[in-house]
């Protein structure tokens, strides 16, 4: 009997890790992919560095590998894509270009570019279809936001007036995963880090218990839970990507009787395993967060987290649909993971 239950338990502890395995689906040396979306179940976009674009339209049995022609040296750190055609790509460092493709990769077209020597663009995030943000590292200590209204077409800046605060110096946007923005109804929440760690609510900056002082250090990655009543915020310090202590911020929404909805703290939160650079709900209560030193799950949004990888990874989306997600790192990596 002894025996029995001997083997039952290795073959439960192998059947969790076959359920936890990262499949790596296509790689590419000398390439660091930290752009992602997944517009539906099937349809996966990815970019990078030197000019890469990765796209599958089945799912990811078949990636199909592009250079945007005319920016091969360029850095593409964020996408957004709507669908298996239509997508928009934003590059970090100066000139700051934003391309648009509506024919699946074969031509991108420059919606807008700009010259200043300061300028570097660390994140796109789209509210719905039409109305999309992407934030940059702040010049003369004021926020850098750019606003479209039309689908990414056109895209204007966001008056200072908009924020209730300046950042403070050395304090700035991490562009290592597009993902220190979301979108809770008509908020916009934005996570600052550096010197400061700050988490920003419409406009107005709050202080939050995250690693913060160093220019390596602070909050990467924002994510907030599909019935809206928790967010989640991930970093650490990216120089030391194994130390966990204060890597993870969860807040929970409190609405009182004026109906004026708070955001709290939650207390007895379990860190993730080391630097992260991206968090990402699956469902309420399942998340997955990454980074250079690996992979944790929690099946408890967020209460505990279960290091299942070890392998680096610098961002990871929910493959719409399914209880799966992919993720995308350097060399070219794009993995997959069942959560069935």
């Amino acid at each position: 009997m002894r025996i029995l239950k001997i083997v039952l338990l290795i073959l439960l502890v192998n059947q969790l890790v076959a359920q936890n395995t990262i499949k790596i689906l296509t790689e590419k040396k000398g390439v660091s992919l930290r752009g992602l979306s997944l517009p539906t179940q099937n349809v996966i976009w990815a970019s990078g560095s030197k000019g890469t674009v990765v796209k599958s339209v089945n799912g990811g049995l078949d990636f199909e590998w592009l250079q945007v022609k005319g920016y091969e040296n360029r850095d593409f750190r964020s996408i957004h894509a709507w669908d298996q055609n239509e997508a928009v790509i934003v590059a970090i460092a100066s000139p700051a270009v934003i391309l648009k493709t509506t024919d699946g990769g074969i031509n991108w077209n420059l919606v807008t570019e700009i010259l200043d020597s300061n300028m570097f663009l660390d994140a796109i995030h789209f509210k719905d279809d039409l109305n999309g943000w992407i934030v940059g590292d702040p010049i003369n200590n004021n926020i850098f936001l750019l606003n479209t209204k039309d689908k990414g077409n056109t895209w204007q800046e966001v008056s200072v007036e908009y924020f209730k605060g300046r950042v403070i110096p050395g304090e700035a946007f991490f562009a290592s995963s597009s993902t220190n923005m979301t979108h809770s109804k008509d908020v916009l929440f934005m996570v600052s880090g550096g010197i400061a760690s700050r988490l920003w609510i419409n406009g107005s900056p709050t202080n939050i218990p995250i690693i913060q002082g160093a220019k390596s250090t602070g909050a990467n990655s924002i994510a907030i839970s599909p019935d809206q009543n928790k967010i989640l915020i991930v970093g650490g310090d990216f120089t030391k990507d194994t130390v966990k202590n204060d890597n993870f911020l969860c807040l929970i929404k409190k609405v009182y009787k004026n109906k004026n909805p708070q955001w709290q703290q939650a207390k007895k939160y379990q860190n993730p395993n080391g630097y992260r650079s991206c968090i990402e709900f699956v469902d309420n209560d399942k998340v997955i967060t990454c980074g250079t030193s690996g992979v944790d799950i929690s099946e408890n949004g967020g209460q505990n987290w279960n290091l299942i990888s070890s392998q680096s990874f610098h961002v990871v989306q929910h493959q719409p649909g399914k209880q799966a997600a992919f993720f995308a790192g350097a060399g070219g990596k794009i993995g997959y993971l069942s959560l069935d």
